[in-house]
């Protein structure tokens, strides 16, 4: 008797369990793989990041600001796929792509020798519904990342091309932090991967080679015209050799136009920019803030030509108050070079 009561009490308290409903946690774990080595993108050890024969390494020529870390970029595509040529927006990835970014911190920029920190790889999965950011943090040994829907913290110190340390509390967003980036009308949409981003040259086990036509030999661009130099392109806003105009401008397309465009979250800000924006007052130039406040420091206009000390945009960009600075996301430093920059791009402007 005492057992066929054990047996029941033991079929209840299962019917229960699998009646509950399931965490948010656990629906966001468990269609995906718990573990980065679990994909196979990767050949030999995993902190090597050396791509697997499916994986296609690339680069951008304008990379977006990430309070200093360096990135690993991949894509992989379904089999015997690819994007169509574009010159305008992201290349229209087919469902089943993967993009994998690695974010990491070398121990010494003066020294590479001395190695590297691998803090988090993201992967961007296009599935049937749409879109999926999937965080995975390194763990203290280098040798896996675990997937980390909640995001996370840690701690990273480095020393910079100058010999000074550096010390960071490095922020790793949940996966739905991921979407204040990513979004287009609201539709969650890898941003990095353009023909203006892409055409340039990436160094391959090979050879150095445009990326665009080295994609295109593969067979996973099509329609892409014949001379890859009529193609825009943006420019290393890192490069002193390049127009200042040409460096700001892919500055501000990289580290803001993801928001400050006509489909993104700052839509309503009528401040668009975007490399492609010619409309001046759109671009901010004598523009009012469409919401005054802490936001706009007491300042008129996003730009005055001529007067940084004026603009609410370089102001928004040299601050660290959550409440103010810009891009809100992405950054707890102030980005010394990239502000240096857009000080001395309004300078030059004629009022």
């Amino acid at each position: 008797m005492n057992k066929f009561v054990t047996i029941v009490l033991l079929i209840a308290v299962l019917s229960i369990l699998a009646s509950r409903p399931t965490s948010l946690l656990e629906k966001d774990v468990a269609p995906f793989k718990p573990k980065l080595s679990d994909y196979g993108f990767f050949d030999g050890k995993l902190n090597e990041q050396i791509p697997s024969a499916h994986v296609l390494p690339y680069s951008l020529n304008a990379p977006l600001f990430s309070d200093y870390a360096h990135k690993l970029r991949f894509v992989v595509f379904p089999d015997q796929t690819g994007v169509v040529f574009n010159p305008d927006s992201v290349f229209q990835f087919p469902v089943g792509t993967a993009i994998i970014k690695t974010f990491f911190y070398y121990q010494d920029e003066r020294n590479l020798k001395k190695g590297r920190r691998l803090i988090e790889t993201r992967i961007l999965l296009h599935e049937p519904k749409g879109w999926i950011s999937l965080p995975y943090v390194w763990d203290d040994l280098q040798a896996d990342a675990f997937l980390e829907v909640a995001g996370g913290n840690t701690e990273v110190t480095w020393r910079d091309h100058q010999g000074t340390k550096r010390e960071l509390n490095y922020r790793i967003p949940n996966m739905n932090q991921c979407k204040g980036c990513h979004e287009r009308n609201g539709v969650m949409t890898p941003i990095g991967p353009t023909a203006r981003q892409l055409n340039g040259d990436f160094q391959y086990p090979d050879r150095a080679e445009n990326q665009l036509l080295r994609w295109k030999t593969l067979h996973r661009l099509t329609e892409l015209p014949d001379d890859v130099k009529q193609i825009p392109a943006l420019v290393n806003y890192d490069n002193p050799t390049e127009p200042i105009d040409a460096r700001a401008r892919a500055y501000l397309d990289v580290n803001c136009a993801h928001c400050h465009t006509k489909a993104g979250p700052a839509q309503s800000s009528g401040l668009y920019l975007e490399w492609s924006t010619m409309d001046s007052t759109a671009l901010g130039f004598f523009k009012t803030p469409v919401a005054a406040g802490r936001g706009s420091g007491n300042l008129a206009y996003d730009i005055v030509p001529g007067k940084p000390q004026e603009s609410i945009l370089l102001y928004r960009m040299q601050s660290l108050d959550p409440g103010v600075m810009m891009p809100e996301l992405s950054r707890s430093l102030a980005h010394t070079e990239g502000i240096k920059l857009i000080r001395e791009w309004i300078k030059t402007m004629e009022d």
